[in-house]
């Protein structure tokens, strides 16, 4: 099966002018985009979204990315509507160029 798994991205501005700690009063969270995943070799959505979680989760004082949600490939196409109206049809080329491609069989393999 094809999963595309997404993150979200929350970067923290306090941590760009201090210790950015909830403690010193600093923090200052905000949302960012994430990266969507697509992939492949694994048979079940919550297989996917652990693999992503294993491979893209970050956890620092001042960036986090973490997976949200897994979707079949088709949902995810789905999603863009009628791929037969250019700008759908644009908007998923663009979104399928930039997505990270991943398999557990062949990660880190080089």
């Amino acid at each position: 099966m094809e999963f595309v798994v997404s993150t979200q991205g929350l970067e923290n501005y306090g941590a760009h002018q201090g210790e950015g700690t909830f403690a010193a009063g600093e923090a200052y969270w905000k949302f960012k985009s994430g990266t969507d995943y697509l992939v492949t070799g694994l048979d079940r959505p919550q297989d996917a979204m652990a693999f992503v979680a294993a491979i893209g989760i970050e956890n620092s004082i001042g960036w986090k990315e973490f997976p949200i949600e897994v979707k079949t490939l088709e949902e995810f196409r789905n999603e863009f509507g009628n791929l037969e109206d250019e700008f759908n049809r644009e908007y998923y080329e663009f979104k399928m160029s930039i997505i990270k491609r991943v398999d557990p069989r062949t990660f880190g393999k080089k």
